[in-house]
């Protein structure tokens, strides 16, 4: 049962963390969260954990306040209901695997407070396993290629860089990583929040992209990191996550690409992605190339849906934001120029103005 809205303090922020059977993540990570995030709320959205992670709130943290949801809703349908019953001015979208040092809060609501027209903003995302690190979900901020392939600074595919703050400036980029997202709430509004059909995987981007489309910017602080397990709900190597994230970019392209006409440039797409399932199959991961398959069936099966969304999004298209668009190819980039590490790129490609 949902619970009354939840504006309880006077603080700006709240960090919201969704949980689903995360007991053993909130046990290790949401004392630390609390004891270095003063400045906010901790409130824990609760997806009906069938694990004892309520039981587990309620008897060693009664001072988190608690929205508790009636079933599994996903990543994006979760946040969505959960953010419903919560009032403040900014929303922090933490996962359950976070780790967050000291001072991790300051400078990402100064920069948005700082830059009026950013939306969002994400910190440096690093790997707890190896904190020297950048880590898969979102690194030093998320980047678009000509074909809508997203990448990171700090990680391109399965590169990923040592931090030696080569990125420790606060940055412009196209998306950023819903691991740890700080959102203006007023923002979050304009756009519905995430977009619940993609259940979970590249909704962050989604709802970055939609917020660009309208004109305004994504955020990367430099001057803040936070360390991720990663794969804590779906392991990233799992073909129900390769299935998802061919399929969800296919709805990414239809619902927010502004490329007209918008079929071939689909078209150039779907055989990109049928060459990486026949790659996986080259490899002997059937199992992959089965879950492009079928991601491609799913996507043939709803694309009057997305068009239609399209349709719905371009009324509220204005002049978009295109920081952080690279105008080549990442996958010509990273397999034949051997450009393993983000600021190899030609960087003369990447829009930081209108051109």
């Amino acid at each position: 049962m949902v619970q009354p809205a939840l504006n309880i303090s006077k603080k700006e922020i709240a960090v919201a963390i969704l949980n689903w059977n995360g007991a053993h993540f909130l046990e290790r990570f949401l004392p630390i969260v609390i004891e270095n995030s003063p400045e906010a709320e901790i409130i824990v959205i609760d997806n009906a954990s069938e694990d004892q992670s309520v039981s587990f709130l309620q008897a060693n943290f009664p001072e988190v306040k608690c929205v508790l949801l009636d079933k599994n809703y996903g990543f994006a349908e979760g946040y969505n209901r959960g953010l419903k019953e919560i009032d403040f001015p900014f929303f922090v979208l933490l996962n359950s695997d976070v780790e967050t040092p000291k001072g991790w809060l300051t400078p990402l609501l100064h920069n948005l407070k700082s830059n009026p027209h950013l939306a969002a903003c994400a910190p440096l995302i690093l790997d707890i396993q190896k904190k020297d690190y950048f880590e898969y979900a979102g690194a030093a901020g998320g980047y678009l290629d000509q074909d809508a392939y997203p990448f990171c600074a700090g990680r391109i595919f399965y590169n990923f860089e040592k931090n030696v703050q080569q990125y420790s400036e606060n940055r412009e980029v196209f998306w950023a990583s819903g691991a740890a997202l700080m959102i203006k709430q007023e923002m979050w509004q304009e756009v519905n929040g995430f977009d619940p059909t993609f259940f979970a995987h590249m909704e962050e981007i989604d709802l970055c992209w939609r917020l660009k489309n309208r004109g305004f910017g994504i955020g990367v602080c430099g001057e803040s990191s936070v360390y991720h397990v990663g794969g804590g709900t779906l392991d990233r190597q799992s073909a129900f996550k390769t299935y998802l994230n061919f399929r969800n970019s296919l709805f990414l392209i239809v619902k927010n690409h502004r490329r007209s006409p918008l079929i071939p440039f689909l078209f150039k797409r779907l055989i990109l992605d049928g060459i990486a399932g026949i790659r996986f199959l080259s490899e002997g991961n059937f199992k992959y190339t089965l879950a492009v398959l079928k991601a491609h069936f799913h996507f043939y099966a709803k694309a009057n849906v997305y068009f239609k969304l399209r349709k719905q999004e371009k009324k509220a298209w204005t002049k978009p934001n295109l920081y952080g668009y690279f105008a080549g190819s990442i996958l010509v980039s990273f397999f034949f120029k051997h450009k393993k590490n983000f600021n190899e790129l030609d960087q003369t490609l990447f829009f930081e103005s209108e051109k």
